[in-house]
């Protein structure tokens, strides 16, 4: 599974480094994917976090600390946005509870200091990772933390844990009353699962996950693709939609995304 958390407010003149994969086997109902990434613009970068459905771990190799990026259904310009070269995780539902201790629900919407989820693991994933010389070694480091680390304990609601799989599978193209009816649950219930264990509604993360698949698309085969292979009900549309998901136009996303890359997996 693979989400675009972050691109830059501007391309420079040089292009980002990315690198992804996904996690060891066993870590994967908990992990969607890890991505290695170094910004090509000199000096101090602002970047506009867009709408992802994951938890995004993200650990600066140079600079600040690292931090914890819940899911949202709005973008973000984050203005001290200084880190430069780094390593993502991101967390599914069933990860925010199994590697965080905490539902999704109270990281939605935010951004904080990864030591307030983590505690004194935060220190020793920083220093594993900007120990290790390349990224292969940095996602053996994170296999072997993360798996050391799974407490999966107390599992998070089931419904929304379905349903937001469900979602993220069909790239939001299906709806809330046919999502409930598939896995057995009313509608009202349904929406109560996901207001509660990840804090944005079904109709938020459908959402989300279509602009995500879109931005995938855009990214290598521009606007019009994006629109028709994602269902969206025409170009007008397409555009309105990526204006309310990014603040910018396709054009500027696509632009943006193709300097950027893609270093959240």
């Amino acid at each position: 599974m693979t989400q675009v958390h972050s691109v830059l407010l501007r391309a420079g003149e040089e292009r980002c480094a990315t690198a992804a994969r996904p996690p060891a086997a066993a870590l994967r109902p908990y992990v969607a994917g890890y991505g290695d990434f170094r910004t090509g613009t000199p000096g101090v970068v602002r970047r506009r976090v867009l709408p992802l459905n994951l938890v995004t771990l993200l650990v600066d190799l140079d600079g600040p600390g690292p931090l914890a990026f819940g899911a949202r259904g709005a973008p973000m310009v984050y203005g001290e946005a200084g880190w430069r070269r780094g390593v993502t995780v991101g967390l599914t539902v069933a990860g925010a509870r199994a590697l965080l201790g905490t539902p999704m629900c109270l990281l939605t919407g935010t951004a904080v200091e990864l030591a307030d989820v983590l505690g004194r693991r935060a220190g020793e994933l920083a220093e594993r990772l900007a120990a290790a010389p390349d990224p292969p070694a940095r996602f053996a480091v994170l296999d072997d933390l993360l798996t050391r680390w799974l407490c999966p304990g107390k599992g998070p609601d089931g419904p929304a844990m379905l349903g937001w799989w469900r979602l993220q599978e069909a790239a939001g193209g299906i709806s809330v009353g046919d999502l409930a009816a598939e896995i057995g649950v009313s509608r009202r219930r349904l929406e109560t699962g996901f207001r509660r264990e990840i804090g944005l509604s079904p109709k938020t993360v459908a959402r989300v996950a279509r602009f995500q698949r879109a931005a995938q698309v855009l990214g290598t085969s521009g606007a019009f693709r994006a629109a028709v292979a994602c269902g969206y009900a025409d170009q007008p549309h397409f555009n309105r939609e990526v204006r309310a998901m990014t603040g910018v136009t396709p054009t500027e996303l696509c632009a943006l995304l193709q300097y950027t890359g893609r270093p959240t997996g």
